[in-house]
Parts: C-alpha cells; structure tokens; sequence
C-alpha cells in the first residue's frame, strides 16, 4: 500500500511541475520582450540626449540662445487684459480682425480683455509679435491673409 501512496504523489508532482511550466514559461518569454525593449528604449534616450547636447553645443557656438531657452516666451511677453484691449484700440481693430492677426476667434479676444482666460504659449508669442506693428502693417497682414 505504501507502494501505491508514493507512486501517486510523484504523480500529482510532476504534473503540477508540468502546468507550472507551460504557465510560467509564457510570463518568463513576455518578461524578456519587455526587458529587451526596456533596454532598447533606454538606448535611444541615450542617443537622444547626445543628439540634444550636440544641438545645443551648436547653437550655442553660433551665439544664439540654448534650446532650453527657445521653448519660452519672450521675457517682454507679459499678458494683461488692459494691454490687449489698449493695443486693439490702438490699432483700430476689431475683435475678429484682431483676433485673425493672432489665430484666435473674437470670442476668444473678448474673454482675453475681459479677464475670463488667458493665452496659451504659442497664442502669448502672437501677441508680442503684433505689439511691434503699426495700424499699416495690421491692414497690410489683414488684407494678406484675406487673398
């Protein structure tokens, strides 16, 4: 009997050894893909700051400003909602007309001079560019962009 006992033991072992195989080894198989792409990744981020740090070097040695820098608006590149209306004004523009010159809607203008949102990053660099212009230059742009 005892005989018996053992033998089915042994059994129930090595099939239990067998399920966890073919289960384990297809997590084992899925953890090495991800740990080659893992590895793969951290290679072209490596190869990425190099490239960033080259670009960087460059631009510096030609006198410029760092890329790090180019990313932020100006430092003269201040919103106020008064600062709009009164540039506006100034060049006698409507909303919609002024808000073409800077790729907004007028709604998007109105809210700007009423306090209610302000400008995104790209939308605070249109800004800054059209306080450099004269009423001339809004018609000339106006009647450019309307051809």
């Amino acid at each position: 009997m005892p005989n018996i006992a053992t033998a089915l033991k042994e059994e129930i072992r090595r099939l239990a050894r067998k399920e966890i195989k073919a289960i384990v080894g297809s997590t084992q198989k899925a953890v090495a893909q991800y740990r080659r792409d893992i590895a793969a990744l951290k290679r072209q981020l490596r190869q990425q700051e190099k490239n960033v740090s080259n670009l960087n070097k460059r631009v510096s040695s030609q006198g410029g400003k760092s890329a790090a820098l180019a990313d932020e608006p100006p430092s003269d590149a201040r919103f106020s909602a008064r600062s709009v209306k009164a540039q506006r004004r100034r060049l006698s523009l409507s909303a919609a007309n002024y808000g073409k010159l800077v790729g907004v809607s007028a709604l998007t203008i109105y809210n700007w001079e009423s306090g209610k949102s302000r400008p995104q990053k790209a939308q605070l660099a249109a800004l800054a560019a059209i306080r450099r212009i004269g009423k001339r230059e809004a018609a000339a742009r106006l009647k450019a962009m309307k051809k």
